[in-house]
């Protein structure tokens, strides 16, 4: 297997499975070639708990890709979701250089400005994402460069997660032989893979909900403006499906999948499933409508945390054009019916588009998040990859200063 010259690959490390996907960078945008999938055995709610089994995981998903993709991989794009994970809005001003234009250097030290906040020595900045410059009092601004002025104001979000967290996605990476590029927030990405750029500029809210967490995201004006994790998701179903229904775990998940339908008004009375009994017993013939009954209050209280999150979050009124629904939980029948009816705004199904290549295999919900970090790595200006070494650290430093410098003289 030879090493492919311009892939980007994106590794979604979830709760309930690890997903690897291939995409080769083209003329006429990107193909994907390679899609591995592994279920996942060491994470709990977003977060790692067992190294061991979650680098064996990723070790699946990736050979699994390669082999289908022809290649070898050694740089990823790694997701992050976990309760851990906050975002916050921040504002930060700067004086334009003596010239009296903004430059790049201009941009660099009102975003820096703007993350200058206090943040714990337990937590790390995720993302810093800007959302509109202001030139001397004149807001609105997305592209500031070459305008002219003398204040300059960004207004920023800013995305933290745990330190430990992040580290141990880069550590279980690295015993694989990946190199992490750059560690992204999964509802981020999975925006990328969905939301088309009139839905981000009228105003949407993306609700991905995978096995152990439900990501929240926010945009208006073309801008990301609220962002949320809840350790809510479709495990949660599994598990109430289980003792429900009295059978074991990974035949609720199996039921769930084929079988589970959010709305029970939905469902024919006369349909039957078979359920496999636990210790033995033999296995039981019971109403498709019983196992909708179990499903619907717990979709239900997924999606009226979600409606409790955008309310609390002041975007309620920012989110004209509705919600989309993602994440490999969300191919459930009747999810989207359901979701309307909670939260009361149009709500449809997102699926990854904007790809060639292997397009009908990775036309699912459930790789929304991997596709779209395909994609967030086609579009990142410089690959930055996560390094111990102070080295490193020292090295950005430098070449931070030395654009200050050319900026200014």
């Amino acid at each position: 297997m030879g090493l492919c010259d311009e892939i980007i690959v994106g590794l979604d490390i979830g709760t309930t499975k690890i997903a690897c996907i291939i995409g080769e960078v083209s003329n006429n945008g990107i193909d994907i070639i390679g899609i591995g999938s592994h279920p996942s055995q060491g994470l709990r709610k977003g977060v790692v708990i067992n190294i061991d089994a979650t680098i064996n995981s990723i070790k699946k998903a990736v050979e699994e890709a390669e082999l289908m993709a022809g290649c070898e991989v050694n740089t990823v794009y790694a997701g992050i979701a976990g309760g851990h994970i906050q975002g916050f809005n921040s504002h930060g001003i700067v004086a334009v250089n003596k010239e009296k234009e903004v430059k790049a250097g201009d941009l660099s030290r009102v975003v820096d400005a703007a993350r200058a906040v206090a943040i714990p020595m337990d937590r790390q900045v995720l993302h810093v994402i800007p959302q509109e410059y202001i030139i001397d009092d004149q807001d609105g601004i997305k592209e500031p460069l070459g305008m002219t002025g003398v204040r300059l104001e960004a207004k920023v979000h800013i995305v933290t997660a745990s330190v430990t967290s992040a580290q141990n996605i880069i550590k279980c990476a690295r015993a694989c032989g990946l190199h992490v590029a750059d560690i992204v927030l999964e509802q981020l990405a999975s925006s990328e893979a969905v939301l088309g750029a009139d839905e981000k500029e009228l105003g949407v809210a993306v609700v991905d909900i995978g096995g152990g967490t439900t990501d929240i995201a926010i945009y208006s004006k073309g801008s990301l403006v609220h962002t949320a994790v809840l350790s809510l998701g479709g495990n949660h179903l599994t598990n109430d499906i289980a003792v429900g229904l009295r059978t074991p775990m990974a035949e609720a998940e199996r039921i769930k999948q084929r079988f589970g339908c959010a709305l029970t008004s939905r469902v024919n009375p006369e349909e039957t499933i078979e359920v496999p009994s636990v210790g033995g017993r033999p296995p039981r013939i019971l109403s498709r409508e019983i196992l909708s009954e179990i499903i619907e209050p717990r979709v239900e209280e997924i999606f009226a945390y979600v409606a409790r999150e955008i309310k609390e979050s002041g975007c309620e009124d920012l989110i004209a054009g509705g919600v989309v629904i993602t994440g490999g939980t969300t191919i459930l029948d009747n999810m989207p019916e359901l979701a309307e009816e909670v939260l009361g705004v149009p709500v449809r199904r997102g699926v990854p588009r904007g790809v060639g290549g292997l397009v009908d295999v990775v036309r699912n919900p459930k790789f929304a998040t991997g596709v779209g970090l395909v994609q967030y790595g086609s579009k990142a200006p410089e690959r930055n990859f996560y390094e111990e070494e102070n080295g490193t650290v020292y090295g950005r430093v430098a070449s931070r200063m030395r654009q200050w410098f050319t900026d200014m003289f």
